[in-house]
């Protein structure tokens, strides 16, 4: 891994994690880290597990006034910064049958237009050359069930990081996401009953070709990889899935 000193670089949903493993190698390899997440219980110990040279800023990127609000504390804190990761987002396990309007919206808010405008904001800050990296999944490849509305969330983010990449190529600024597969993040444990969570990722590893889940910082590696070093790469998504989307 490459050393981080002297780099500025921000992540959205920093608190747990992908987000916080990509923070914990970047605060270990000397970087200056702004973390962002929802619950300021969850932000302000992830900030204490990090140490270092880490700032933690309650922000739901899902508010514009908030992304504003956050762009003003980036520009506080960090001046510009090298690299901005964008992983903040939300999961959605329901039957096509039983989503709702407000299921829809919030899920959109959340994993879509919470990234783009977070882009849009913080881009006059980051770094000529600098790098974006985003958060897609596998799911927005696959036809997977009671995924309808997360699945088509993180494809229109892989649609984004095309686009994004071609509109800030002047600028050498390169723009590239990460899709992960099944991830042992916590997430699903969080948001539905323990059973339901334990049912799900059995089956998630039943599926996977390698057999696992992935850990967090599987992922992590590959963001930073995105962001650092593909210096020639941008538009592009890598994919850490065990081998569930290509086997």
């Amino acid at each position: 891994m490459s050393d981080y000193a002297g780099k500025k670089v921000v992540i959205t949903g920093g608190s747990g994690g992908i987000g916080f493993a990509a923070a914990q190698l970047l605060a270990a390899g000397g970087a200056r880290v702004l973390i962002t997440g929802r619950d300021p219980d969850r932000l302000g110990t992830a900030r204490d597990r990090l140490g270092g040279d880490v700032v933690a800023v309650r922000s739901d990127t899902a508010v514009p006034a908030e992304v504003d609000a956050l762009a003003q504390r980036v520009r506080a804190e960090c001046g510009t910064v090298d690299a901005l990761l964008v992983n903040a987002g939300i999961t959605s396990n329901r039957p096509f049958a039983q989503v709702t309007a407000d299921d829809y919206d919030e899920v959109f808010a959340v994993n879509t237009r919470g990234p783009y405008f977070t882009v849009q904001r913080l881009a006059p800050l980051l770094a000529d050359g600098g790098g974006v990296v985003f958060t897609t999944s596998v799911a927005g490849t696959k036809g997977l069930p009671a995924s309808s509305v997360y699945a088509a969330s993180k494809a229109a983010l892989r649609s984004m990081t095309r686009s994004l990449a071609r509109e800030l190529l002047a600028r050498n600024i390169r723009v590239n996401a990460v899709s992960p597969g099944p991830i042992d993040t916590g997430i699903l444990r969080r948001s539905m009953p323990a059973d339901a969570a334990a049912g799900l990722e059995a089956q998630f590893v039943a599926r996977n070709p390698m057999g696992r889940l992935g850990e967090p910082a599987e992922v992590a590696r590959a963001m930073l990889f995105l962001a650092f070093d593909a210096t020639y790469t941008t538009g592009a998504e890598l994919t850490v899935d065990g081998g569930a989307a290509q086997l």
